[in-house]
């Protein structure tokens, strides 16, 4: 019995390492509990604005502007930190020296994290990719869920990709993004 502890109700729980005491984590969501998550992650997301070049001015109105509001769709444009950012959108070019700190951010982000690359330059280097300096792509640096062409894209066309995004979140299946070994902090 190491490790078990039995409850007057006669039910026992085990604080081994490996065993799960969640829905999530066991892998047993119940389809209207994982439809109501989703939606309600999908519609609560804070986005993390990273501007590197001329793309950060249609970001910035895309998200500043009363033309073009993305709080009706749900996106909250101004967290403090990425330790509260559920998105981050790179906008513009990102160079070799950046791509480190743009790596080190994503990775303070909470998971689950998703990430929209917006205009040429962040998808694939755009008119300098031949440049030594140059990243050819941030997916080279972290893991992209949405594209957002353009040089620069307009700001309606950030709009679409993060409604993309929000129908990724929507149609996610939680029990299996979670599936694993759980995570021991020591």
């Amino acid at each position: 019995m190491h490790g078990e502890r039995e409850f007057s109700n006669g039910s026992k729980i085990s604080s081994r390492k490996g065993n799960s005491m969640g829905l999530v984590e066991s892998g047993k969501m119940p389809k209207p509990l994982t439809k109501l998550l989703n939606m309600s992650r999908r519609y609560s997301m804070w986005v993390y604005q990273w501007g590197l070049a001329c793309c950060a001015i249609e970001m910035g109105a895309a998200f500043a502007s009363p033309r073009y509001d993305v709080m009706r769709l749900g996106v909250i444009p101004l967290p403090a930190s990425p330790r509260q950012a559920d998105f981050l959108v790179v906008s513009g070019t990102v160079t070799d020296k950046m791509a480190p700190a743009v790596r080190r951010l994503w990775e303070q982000m909470p998971d689950p994290k998703y990430v929209i690359s917006m205009g040429s330059c962040a998808n694939c280097g755009g008119p300098y990719w031949d440049s030594y300096s140059v990243t050819k792509g941030v997916d080279q640096v972290v893991p992209v869920d949405v594209y957002v062409p353009g040089c620069p894209p307009r700001p309606e066309a950030l709009l679409e990709g993060i409604v993309l995004l929000q129908e990724r979140i929507m149609n996610e299946d939680m029990a299996e993004r979670w599936k694993g070994d759980p995570i021991v902090v020591e």
